[in-house]
């Protein structure tokens, strides 16, 4: 054989190894009957899922039913749960148990499935994963169940992927986008539009096949521009969702920004409800940001301290500063303090350096210092500050100090998430990935709309459309690789 050929060869002996563990894989995912604890340990009670052909057999190996007249599982109905005990090796009682039977495609997975349910000792959990195993049972990888339901058709990707955000669910906020998701009201709205695009597109290429009459038009092509845009609007709506998702999910960032010593660590400890930051009447005591977080009406907020922003020579300070520019930058809200007793003359140099970074920011001035005698019950920013302020932006006088209107401040908050006017079928995108496929589709039903209107082809702007619902089949999961697969279920936890 020529020498030339040998690197071939090499390449083909590990295409075909690789085939053959994807292929051992797949076999893995089908016919394994896997077994994992579903519950944290710790807990009184416990949860050992098995799912897969051989389950229910496998748990008539492990369980011994109460009652001299007893069935086995295997003889029981589906939806019905059996009492009995799990006894160890030498003849002894391990736990007595609850056992729930579920058979396909009734079940979590789509296949037959048994859930035990015992105490919750490390040890009886742990006793009965061993018999289970030795019975013919497999260790579940982190996220099977639910990759499982994905392949058997129970759940779209978009869906399953917001089980585990589900689970990872840490406030009122997460926890609405999550169910929302997993229930399907993103899934609907994608799969709308792409049966409606789907209809067109096959009008398009239906063209493609009598290209030899060109004067033949199955799309129309003003409904087919309608619907583009519309569905343009639509996807580009998701698309910008993402930011509020993110934010949502991650936690609302919010920067505290103010001159020095205008009562920015005072604030932050105020909204926190505890003393984070050191509080001191000499200028400049912040000299880096403070970022805690805290749950506002079931919304988790970042709220960032920032070092006083003012000229300074003290090279330690200016690096504060210089992460305060950093601080806002990266924020979805910026809390400008101002304090209600100072003269003007500072306030017009501090706001020239902050008013770049307030582009596209949800502002809120808060007059602070409204307790003190010298000050109106309700100042008012006066005439040269209220002239600089962005457009737009909230009022509220406050004092952190003794915390006047600290509640109305988080009600305000509240109100810029936009989270308070949410409903139930409102659909926000929180997935990167999803995101990105998003990004993609609007790029290409773009290109259909430029292409509609400049006249071109038939064939180029089929394969616009093609492309778009390419990325959203890819969202739902109908084109999805095994890699990304991978990538997704292995964040799940063990036993979901």
């Amino acid at each position: 054989m020529p020498t030339n050929s040998q690197p071939t060869t090499g390449k083909a002996i590990a295409t075909g190894r690789e085939r053959q563990g994807k292929a051992t894989n797949e076999r893995m995912t089908k016919e394994d009957t896997i077994c994992a604890i579903a519950t944290a340990p710790g807990g009184a009670i416990g949860i050992v899922r098995v799912s897969g052909p051989e389950a229910i057999t496998i748990a008539d190996k492990t369980f011994t039913p109460a009652g001299a007249k007893a069935e086995p599982l295997a003889r029981r109905a589906a939806g019905t749960v059996a009492f009995g005990t799990i006894t160890t090796a030498d003849g002894g009682v391990l736990d007595e148990v609850l056992v729930s039977v579920f058979r396909a495609p009734h079940s979590y997975t789509g296949e037959d499935s048994v859930e035990f349910s015992c105490h919750g000792s490390a040890y009886i959990l742990q006793q009965l994963m061993q018999q289970l195993i030795a019975n013919g049972c497999r260790a579940a990888a982190p996220g099977e169940y639910t990759r499982r339901a994905f392949l058997n058709g129970k759940m779209d990707l978009s869906r399953a992927e917001a089980v585990a955000d589900l689970i990872a669910s840490k406030d009122k906020a997460t926890h609405h986008m999550a169910i929302s998701q997993m229930r399907g009201g993103f899934s609907r709205e994608l799969s709308a539009l792409r049966d409606r695009l789907l209809r067109l597109t096959a009008l398009l290429e239906l063209e493609l096949d009598f290209s030899d009459h060109e004067e033949l038009e199955f799309a129309d092509r003003t409904e087919l521009d309608s619907l583009a845009r519309e569905i343009h609007s639509k996807m580009k709506r998701l698309a910008d969702s993402f930011s509020t998702g993110n934010a949502l999910k991650n936690g609302v960032p919010v920067a505290i920004v103010g001159q020095t010593n205008a009562g920015k660590s005072t604030l932050l400890n105020a909204l926190l409800g505890e003393d984070k930051a050191i509080v001191s009447d000499i200028d400049g005591t912040t000299r880096d940001t403070i970022e805690d977080t805290t749950v506002i009406d079931g919304v988790t907020f970042r709220f960032i301290d920032t070092a006083g922003i003012r000229h300074t020579n003290d090279t330690i300070e200016a690096m504060g500063i210089e992460r305060s520019f950093r601080a806002i930058d990266k924020a979805q809200i910026v809390i400008l303090l101002i304090d209600s007793l100072r003269h003007d003359e500072s306030f017009a140099q501090f706001y020239a350096d902050v008013r770049p970074h307030l582009v596209d920011k949800q502002v809120v001035v808060a007059l602070n210092k409204c307790d003190a005698g010298a000050a109106p019950a309700k100042p008012q920013p006066t005439t040269e500050i209220a002239a600089s302020l962005p457009e737009g932006c909230h009022q509220i006088a406050i004092s952190a100090k003794y915390g006047l209107n600290i509640d109305s401040l988080r009600s305000l908050l509240i109100g810029l998430t936009g989270l308070d006017t949410l409903s139930e079928t409102d659909v926000i995108v929180t997935n990167v990935r999803h995101y990105d496929a998003l990004t993609r589709a609007v790029d290409a039903i773009s290109r259909v709309i430029d292409g509609l209107a400049t006249g071109f082809p038939s064939d180029l702007v089929a394969q616009d459309l093609r492309e778009c619902l390419y990325h959203l089949a890819d969202i739902l999961g109908e084109v999805t690789t095994s890699e990304v697969l991978n990538s997704i279920f292995t964040s799940f936890c063990i036993g979901k």
